[in-house]
């Protein structure tokens, strides 16, 4: 096997098994700890640790400890939420939340870096173009790294589904259900029904699990990047600290990243709503507890397996017609959520949603990440630090108004910035189509082969 892809294949499998115990745990933190709100306090919170240390962690952390040590580091802390989970509480999950969100961004961020280099470097040696080896790259991780949604909430769901049968609610208090929760009624809903603690706990030990054998599989099998990067560069010249550290905000000297900045935040506010209002709101509320994790399987299968396709089919339709694809769909699904009135008897809708919901989404996660690495090839840390902090803010601000804003209001907030983001992303596809010549960051306008294959995408 090349040692490019197998040391893709690895990084693809350590995120698989961190987040298939991550990923199970957000889905079902605003069902599990709905009382005042604790569960999706600790996400927000989570999510604002991620913004703080998207401003400056990455660019330093990989430039001190390279992409293997910071990804090793960054794990450590989403194995400590899980342990927090043990002991639920206010002074347990937001200190476990700030910590894994302090390593967020800086495990993402060097999973990003390293993908692309690895990319490039395979690219230069087989004598294809960088940018079509990054997105396949890109499909094949978001393939693997997807499914783990799979196989976290399929393991929700089989230890959940020993939990006795709800009854099926009276008519009128599913009215409270669906884009009319307000946070605010007072009528018994299924997810006030609340699994054993038994259960509880036999789910959060196979989960931290997961997470540790997550870090022993980076830490034995992962070849660092700095030795991928001596092999196609050479020897990296030592950058002074404070540059390190100040990288993440001088990009925005670059017009490209101001208007791109919309789709990170974009990403993260969709994904919010469906980790918190769509399966607290619609699949809980109507289904209960035990339905939300069938429900993101389908999800998290359609997200996978789209991912994987739209790495393959971007070589011949170009990114463009990908973002209309996710933009369609999804806005197709916030009106349709504003309409529906969830009831039990329609089970299957609840799970076309998430299906649905899985093929926009993936679009936002191959081709953002594929789209940050190509146009910023020479600012990768820095470009993938703004892309996660700007993420986590979406994140923030989806989970900071989730208790206290009705859901119809939230998807009306989704629709008006995902019309922005695509007005925004249009502009940067007109300037570079207009402008063919462009350098990656600022202070880099000299590089004409470089700025050549950038704008080649």
């Amino acid at each position: 096997m090349d040692r490019s892809l197998r040391n893709v294949l690895v990084a693809s499998f350590g995120f698989l098994l961190l987040f298939t115990a991550y990923g199970g745990l957000q889905s079902l933190q605003s069902s599990l700890y709905s009382e005042e709100g604790l569960g999706v306090t600790a996400l927000s919170t989570l999510y604002g640790g991620m913004l703080l240390s998207s401003m400056f962690l990455p660019p330093l952390l990989i430039d001190r400890l390279g992409c293997k040590g910071t990804i090793i580091l960054s794990m450590c802390g989403y194995v400590a939420f899980s342990v927090g989970n043990f002991f639920a509480s206010w002074y347990t999950l937001i200190p476990t939340s700030i910590l894994l969100g302090l390593g967020a961004a800086p495990l993402w961020s060097a999973q990003c870096t390293y993908l692309t280099i690895t990319g490039n470097t395979h690219a230069e040696k087989a004598g294809k173009r960088g940018k079509d080896m990054v997105n396949q790259y890109f499909g094949i991780f978001f393939l693997i790294f997807q499914s783990s949604g799979v196989w976290g909430n399929l393991i929700s769901s089989l230890v959940f589904g020993q939990t006795p049968s709800q009854e099926t609610l009276p008519e009128e208090q599913l009215t409270s259900c669906g884009a009319s929760d307000c946070l605010m009624a007072t009528t018994t809903t299924n997810s006030t029904q609340r699994p054993s603690q038994q259960l509880v706990y036999t789910l959060l030990g196979i989960y931290t699990g997961s997470g540790v054998l997550a870090v022993l599989m980076i830490a034995a099998f992962l070849q660092p990047i700095r030795d991928v990067q001596r092999e196609s560069e050479g020897e990296k010249k030592s950058v002074p600290f404070w540059s390190t550290l100040l990288s993440t905000f001088k990009l925005y000297r670059d017009k490209r990243l101001c208007l791109l900045i919309l789709l990170p935040l974009y990403s993260g506010l969709q994904q919010g709503f469906l980790s918190s209002e769509y399966t607290r709101s619609y699949v809980t509320c109507t289904l209960g507890i035990q339905f939300v994790g069938y429900v993101m399987i389908c999800f998290s299968a359609t997200d996978a397996l789209c991912s994987v396709l739209y790495g393959k089919v971007s070589q011949y339709t170009g990114r463009a017609v990908l973002y209309v694809l996710g933009a369609v769909t999804h806005v197709s699904c916030m009106i349709a959520l504003l309409l529906w009135r969830p009831r039990a008897d329609h089970l299957a809708v609840f799970f076309v949603f998430s299906g649905l919901w899985g093929v926009a989404d993936a679009v936002w996660q191959t081709q953002n990440n594929a789209l940050y690495g190509v146009v910023f090839e020479k600012s990768k840390e820095a470009a993938f630090a703004n892309y996660r902090l700007w993420e986590a803010l979406g994140f923030v601000i989806a989970f900071g108004y989730s208790t206290f804003l009705c859901v119809h209001v939230k998807l009306y907030i989704l629709l008006g910035v995902l019309s922005l983001t695509m007005v925004a992303y249009g502009l940067v596809e007109c300037v570079e189509s207009k402008n063919p010549i462009r350098p990656h960051a600022p202070g880099q306008a000299n590089q004409a082969e470089d700025e050549e294959k950038q704008t080649k995408m």
